[in-house]
């Protein structure tokens, strides 16, 4: 009984500094935009037509460094910035927790497109916006060729996830919340 109370410990107390390093570790306005431009080109680099995507998309939500841990209990959180016509116009935060059979931490960044301008109002209008709840976000995976098939996607908003190995099909941006910062 001693080890499972160590252990529904140690998991709160990493829940704990997950979500209270947004407020202590906080990065630089300077340092997301350089993750932000870097994230973009390494999409462009995994995906085949993301370019015409990026190009269509009202809105560019960015965050390049999202830290995933768990010890039975995880969460996650990553700093990033909306962009507008490859402007940098807000920051935001990206939450989450999680429960289940896990265990270690991962590094991903994760991309969402606003398609259409109700769609990216919405998202702006929103104190905090959570995929799945507020809006459907549709994952995109790269076909044959590591190409996207950009005139089937006709959801209002797309994401991608990947890390410095490429694409990453079996995850998911819902039950991320995601807050305005105040920078």
């Amino acid at each position: 009984m001693l080890d499972h109370t160590r252990q529904a410990a140690a998991s709160g107390l990493l829940l704990l500094l997950i979500f209270f390093a947004g407020g202590t570790l906080a990065d630089s306005k300077q340092t997301i935009d350089d993750g932000s431009r870097k994230a973009l080109v390494k999409l462009r680099e995994y995906a085949g037509g993301a370019d015409e995507l990026l190009a269509q998309a009202k809105g560019v939500l960015v965050f390049p460094d999202v830290v995933k841990m768990g010890f039975g209990v995880g969460g996650q959180y990553g700093e990033g910035s909306l962009l507008v016509d490859e402007v940098p116009v807000a920051y935001y935060s990206t939450a989450g927790a999680s429960f289940g059979l896990q265990l270690g931490a991962q590094f991903k960044t994760e991309v969402i497109l606003f398609m259409t301008d109700a769609s990216l109002q919405e998202f702006r209008d929103s104190r905090g916006w959570e995929a799945g709840v507020d809006a459907s976000v549709a994952l995109i995976a790269v076909g044959a060729g590591g190409s996207i098939d950009t005139k089937r996607i006709t959801q209002p908003v797309i994401g991608f996830i990947f890390s410095n190995k490429g694409l990453m099909y079996n995850l998911t941006l819902e039950g991320s919340k995601i807050t305005r910062l105040a920078r």
